[in-house]
Formats: structure tokens, sequence, C-alpha cells
């Protein structure tokens, strides 16, 4: 959970094999603790610590623990209409097309990460892409990474997706450290701005099978948004989500959109929602957000007894007003 960084200190290489330098920072958290973490190994291109956004301090600032990045590659292929990637990648000639990084570097970089004195850690390689986006070719990336993770007991490996190609991941001979997250949204809100993803139902099966086989399964229901009938469509979509299984956790956001997303979305449609500014680009109005995180958080604790509910990217206010504690937050991206 740190969140900024005060000193940098490394770890030394071994002489015999010179592995990727490992770089430990002294982080402040969210709670305003301070712990000795790893800031990036290397030079950060394949593990970095996610810090774009500062430690909160005023009530329109937002709430994101600091969690370890794993850069296996970048782009996604589903083309979501409000994907923040349109503004990372607008000034690559490839955009948001997939890009693969080295394999052998991806590894060497994971490999030194487990060797390190690092406490534990979950490692997201989907913050810049599509976790599973490569696995409809033998180079699977799942194929690859999970062995590493699986030879240690102390650091687990975090796909995010919104893909339902997870024939690899039932082919795992052991999975104690995956977790993967699928993205969800109500169907018609997907059908209107997530057209080259694998539909809602096809997700939450996907989700299904492999909580069948044991893994570790969570959801990231992003970004809701105050359609028609918003109500009776996300309360629909938990209503498929638990009649099928159980997730292990469940973290909810809402639509927002930073400056640069707007300018690269070729569809912006969805930009009508947004009316608040933040820290974090703009935001539906508090109270409509209010009304839709409640809505969906009631359901959750008094239908389906349900409590392990975070935030995303949502500010100090509207934690404070739900009567959550942000320095205490167990979102998507954490342990």
């Amino acid at each position: 959970m740190s969140l900024k960084i005060l000193k940098l200190q490394a770890q030394s290489p071994s002489p015999l094999t010179h592995p990727p330098k490992v770089v430990f920072s002294r982080l402040q958290r969210l709670d305003d603790s301070f712990r000795d973490l790893v800031a990036r190994v290397a030079d950060g291109s394949i593990i970095v610590r996610f810090d774009k956004t500062p430690l909160p301090s005023k009530p329109a600032d937002v709430v994101c623990p600091h969690f370890l990045e794993l850069k296996w590659a970048y782009g996604c292929p589903f083309d979501c209409a409000w994907c923040y990637l349109k503004g990372t990648f607008r000034f690559l000639p490839t955009k948001t097309s997939p890009r693969f990084k080295d394999r052998q570097k991806v590894e060497q970089h994971v490999r030194a990460f487990l060797k390190s004195s690092s406490p534990p850690e979950i490692l997201n390689t989907g913050e810049i892409a599509d976790s599973l986006m490569q696995e409809n070719c033998a180079e699977s990336f799942v194929k690859s990474i999970t062995p590493l993770f699986e030879s240690q007991k102390r650091h687990k490996v975090l796909l995010v997706t919104k893909s339902d190609r997870i024939e690899h991941l039932l082919e795992l001979p052991s999975h104690d450290q995956v977790i993967v997250s699928f993205s969800l949204n109500a169907e018609s809100v997907a059908e209107k701005w997530e057209m080259l993803a694998p539909t809602v139902p096809q997700r939450i099966e996907a989700a299904r099978r492999l909580a069948k086989h044991a893994f570790t399964v969570r959801l990231r229901i992003d970004p809701l948004i105050p359609v028609p009938n918003w109500e009776d469509k996300y309360l629909t979509l938990l209503e498929n989500i638990f009649s099928c299984f159980r997730p292990e956790r469940i973290t909810l956001g809402s639509l927002r959109g930073l400056q640069s997303t707007i300018n690269g979305s070729s569809d912006k449609s969805w930009t009508e929602y947004l009316s608040e500014r933040s820290n974090w680009g703009k935001k539906i109005a508090f109270q409509v957000r209010l009304e839709m995180y409640q809505a969906m958080i009631e359901s959750l604790r008094t239908k389906y007894s349900y409590d392990k509910i975070a935030l995303c990217k949502e500010t100090v206010r509207m934690w404070d007003t739900l009567g959550m504690d942000y320095t205490k937050i167990k979102c998507n991206c954490v342990w």
C-alpha cells in the first residue's frame, strides 16, 4: 500500500550471474506507515511500482494503493471506448495494438524479483495490457509466467482480463500463486462500449470454470455507468454472477476519464456522463456515483451476504461518505 518513494537502495547482483538489480525504497503507505518495498527491478521496464496517484490529502483526491506492475506486454485487442490506454499510447504508431516484450528478459527480471528479500507482493500483469491476450497462440504468456510463481510460496501473479481464453490456465499442473481477475459490466453497457471483448456471459462462464477448478477469482465491476435503468441492469449482473460462483473479491469503479484518454478515444459518447473533476480526471457527478455504489453494496451485503468489497480510483470523500476505511483497502491489485 505504498504511496511515496523516499529513498532508494540497490540489492547487489550475484557476482557470477549478474542478475538484474532489485531496487528497494522506503515507501509511505495509505495508513501513513512506512515499509521497505521493491520500487523496481533494474530500469523498471518490466517490474516497477505503480505510483501515478499521489498520496491523497484532499477530499477530491483518488485512493489507489501502489502495487507492482509486471509489464510483460502493452496494448489490448478489445478497443473499449473509454480505455485509458488510448491516452497512454496515443503517440505510438501502433496505438493500442498488442505488443509483447522479450520473453527471456521478462523471465530474468521475474526470477531476480522472486529471489529478492521482498515481503509478499502481488504482481499485476494487466495494468497496461490484457493479461490473456496472448493465449490464442503457442507462445502462451500464462504457460511461461505461472511456473515461475509456482516455484515459490511468497508472491502471487495477478492476471487481469476481459478475455475468455482460459484453456491454458486449466492445463496448469498447479495454480496456488495465481489470481485471475475478470472485468465485467452490465450487458447493455458492454455491448455498446466493449464491442470487441467477449460477451459478459462468456466472461462469467470463464470465471465460473476457473472457480470450479479452485482458482482464486476476483472481479472488477468497472466502470459503473448511470445508463437508463442502470440499477436493474447492474443488479441483474450481480444475480448472474452469484448464480454461477462466489468471487474471492469484488472491486467497484465508476466511469472516469483522463483528458488524454478522452482525446484519444474515437467514440466519445460515454463522456456525456462526466461532470466532476478529480486528480484522476473527470468523473460522474458525486451524488450519482454515491447512489450507484450504495445500490451495489447494499445488494451484495443483504442479498448475497458478501462484504469483500472495495472501490477503484475513487475519491477520499466517496470512501468517507460510504463509511469505508480507505487506509485498509483490499482492492483488486493488492494482497
